[in-house]
């Protein structure tokens, strides 16, 4: 069976979003832990946690991935917001240990004029501050559009970062549809080159879910705008052999796609049909 879920709205405890996930057809899902454009963190409750943990291994779910809010810039020229990023990240991993052996997923930031290679440094540097050894989240670099100062818009970027930090033993990629076309990666015409150059690049033992939007623009737009599936440039064939690729195969495939919970069904229902499953 394959890994098909959606982002989810966190609201009412993490319990009900498993129930939710599974309500849509999903065995895998995604949310924030925490405000997505504030720093405010949803309370620790072990016991509905717990309940996550049971209600997944008994479904047979996949990895959940948590997603850093948008906010997180842990290469910003100002010292506070990265000191923020820091404080939120180790927050959200403390959360993630009561749900040991699945991912948190985080955008790497934008540089603002700092340059590259400085933010890469700062971002493996908050990475050291905060992953622990003995934690059992893989904290997941997410592989970005390239607008304006955003890092991750290329495969070489995430390498820099996972050189540069000692702990990356405990990271990954998250690799995005939109954002890599967008990035100017053929994923239409050329997967089979692209997950080539992934691999040659950064490994594809490092991948470890996969967001799977279309995208409003055309390939090389560095624009970062989620379309449906089917009504966009990458097209719903294009999907299909992302998800059935057999390099790819096991790993979640998480929808973020612009609609509610009941349009997230739909598309899972019409994505597994594609691909066989029902």
């Amino acid at each position: 069976m394959t890994y098909i879920g959606a982002h989810l709205s966190s609201s009412g405890g993490f319990a009900k979003m498993g129930r939710a996930a599974l309500a849509i057809g999903a065995n895998t899902f995604q949310c924030f832990v925490r405000n997505p454009r504030g720093a405010k963190a949803k309370a620790v409750n072990p016991a509905d946690l717990e309940k996550l943990r049971v209600l997944m291994a008994e479904e047979g779910f996949g990895p959940f991935v948590a997603h850093a809010p948008y906010i997180m810039n842990p290469c910003s020229k100002d010292e506070g917001i990265r000191e923020l990023a820091a404080e939120m990240m180790a927050g959200d991993l403390a959360l993630m240990e009561h749900l040991p052996g699945n991912y948190y997923n985080f955008h790497p930031g934008s540089h603002v004029g700092q340059g590259v290679e400085t933010g890469c440094r700062q971002i493996a540097g908050m990475l050291d501050r905060v992953v622990r050894p003995e934690q059992k989240t893989v904290v997941l670099l997410e592989t970005m559009a390239g607008k304006g100062s955003e890092i991750g818009g290329r495969f070489e970027e995430l390498r820099t970062i996972l050189d540069l930090a000692s702990c990356r033993d405990q990271l990954g990629v998250c690799l995005d549809t939109c954002h890599v076309s967008d990035a100017g990666y053929d994923i239409v015409d050329d997967l089979d080159g692209v997950l080539e150059e992934f691999d040659r690049i950064i490994g594809l033992p490092r991948l470890k879910a996969i967001h799977i939007n279309d995208s409003l623009n055309p390939r090389g737009s560095r624009k970062d705008r989620h379309a449906l599936i089917g009504q966009g440039s990458i097209g719903t064939e294009a999907i299909v052999k992302i998800i059935t690729h057999p390099a790819l195969r096991g790993l979640p495939f998480l929808l973020e796609t612009p609609t509610d919970d009941k349009g997230h069904g739909e598309e899972i229902t019409m994505l597994r049909e594609k691909i066989g499953e029902q």
